[in-house]
């Protein structure tokens, strides 16, 4: 069982990250997160910029890459997250270390016994619009 889900995870990667006659995916600024407490059945909705940390309870989240497809293709977002849980005696614990996809959350679920985290969609920056030519000089 274990193999099929690492088969379909690098399937899923090599879909996103690029091959074939695709176009190029777009690297987003922040990863768009929903985490669930299940003793008090919270649902938190959080964005996670790349290259920082934040909180999610007692898990300290950092997103290391966040790829969206481009409009003309099929909706797809994913994150490279890393998830570390921070015990009560201080000692942390990494929990997460991999690719999330905001279509199939459970291809590469985090296991938790308190927490869950998934991937939503990535946030773009906006391209600035393009600058029109010079009016011709008379």
């Amino acid at each position: 069982m274990k193999r099929h889900g690492c088969a379909a995870l690098a399937v899923a990667v090599a879909a996103l990250l690029g091959g074939g006659a695709r176009a190029e995916s777009l690297e987003g600024t922040a990863a768009v997160l929903q985490g669930l407490d299940k003793v008090t059945a919270r649902v938190s909705r959080f964005e996670a910029p790349v290259g920082q940390t934040v909180g999610f309870n007692r898990l300290r989240i950092t997103v290391r890459a966040c790829r969206k497809r481009p409009p003309e293709e099929p909706p797809e977002s994913a994150a490279f997250l890393e998830i570390d849980d921070v015990q009560p005696n201080g000692e942390v614990k990494r929990v997460y270390s991999g690719w999330m996809f905001a279509s199939s959350p459970a291809v590469a679920a985090m296991e938790h016994p308190v927490y869950d985290v998934w991937v939503l969609d990535c946030r773009v920056a906006e391209a600035p619009p393009p600058t029109p030519p010079a009016p011709p000089r008379r």
